[in-house]
């Protein structure tokens, strides 16, 4: 098992326990019927991980019959449900993988549609670096630490159809 240790102030995370997560996340059968207990709104979707590092989240969310609007168009709720889960999954890999225990909390939703969601649509999320970042300050301090992901919906071709900014809280507890 790899040692947690304090670097310049920051935490180090138990990276085995981050390359078990992403395993778990991964994996065809569990994943799914763990969304399916949990989140079953997102499992009759079709929300699925597409791919998890350390650095970067991707779901996705078709448009079909259970995520569709009148509009012949993916449902804002189900994009959002996708935009969401690729800035909460990372987040809990990287909970439960402190050296401490930390809450985690979405405070905040800010969207933007561009373009109807016809077909698949990708959500990827960038801002992992800061994500651990907050956590370490968490762990530190008695106050929430707050922090904005973002989250860019894409078509297969690569064409903007949404972009989401999740606020999460983190806070460290005793």
């Amino acid at each position: 098992m790899n040692n947690i240790a304090m670097n310049n102030g920051m935490t180090t995370f138990n990276t085995d326990a981050v390359h078990t997560f992403i395993k778990f996340a991964q994996h065809p059968f569990k994943f799914r019927a763990y969304l399916f207990w949990k989140l079953p709104a997102a499992w009759l979707a079709g929300v699925r991980v597409h791919a998890l590092g350390e650095d970067a989240c991707t779901t996705s969310v078709p448009y079909r019959w259970l995520s569709q609007n009148p509009f012949r168009s993916t449902y804002f709720a189900c994009l959002a449900m996708a935009a969401e889960m690729s800035t909460g999954l990372p987040a809990m890999m990287y909970v439960q993988s402190a050296p401490k225990r930390i809450s985690m909390l979405v405070t905040g939703l800010e969207s933007t549609f561009v373009k109807k969601a016809t077909g698949l649509t990708y959500f990827t999320c960038n801002d992992l670096p800061a994500m651990k970042a907050a956590m370490s300050k968490a762990m530190n301090q008695e106050e929430a630490v707050a922090v904005t992901m973002r989250s860019e919906g894409r078509d297969k071709q690569g064409t903007l159809i949404a972009s989401f900014a999740v606020t999460w809280s983190f806070k460290g507890k005793s």
